[in-house]
């Protein structure tokens, strides 16, 4: 049987956690974020399990929409300039606290995500430690 691996993320400007532990998803806390969709603010709650799309929104967002995510603690946004390689929507980047950073897809039903360690040794070793794998 696989482990999932449930990721905690942080804003990559203020460092602030983005981990909401009162609302979770998939019995695991969410990672919660502020979004803008066609001039409608909100906010959303990600699965913090990788790979896992599930999330719970305030607004409605149709599918390939492209969502703007923003910090609930500071206010910066969370998209970057990186285009998906898929679908050439803004990446949106999260520090994860193993050091690094996952990015995943802005556009609504694009599947694009990826984890890019700063220092995959040190990385390694936590998340050993963490999930015994």
């Amino acid at each position: 049987m696989s482990k999932q691996i449930s990721l905690n993320v942080k804003c990559m400007s203020c460092g602030n956690s983005l981990m909401d532990y009162k609302n979770l998803i998939n019995n695991l806390p969410s990672i919660h974020s502020k979004i803008k969709v066609n001039g409608r603010d909100g906010n959303i709650r990600l699965c913090s399990t990788y790979g896992c799309y599930d999330h719970e929104s305030e607004i409605d967002i149709a599918n390939e929409e492209i969502v703007e995510f923003y910090c609930p603690h500071c206010g910066d946004s969370l998209n970057s300039d990186i285009p998906c390689k898929i679908c050439d929507a803004p990446m949106v980047k999260f520090l994860i606290d193993m050091g690094g950073v996952v990015s995943i897809c802005s556009r609504r039903g694009c599947k694009n995500h990826y984890v890019m360690f700063e220092d995959l040794q040190s990385a390694l070793r936590k998340f050993h430690r963490e999930y015994g794998t």
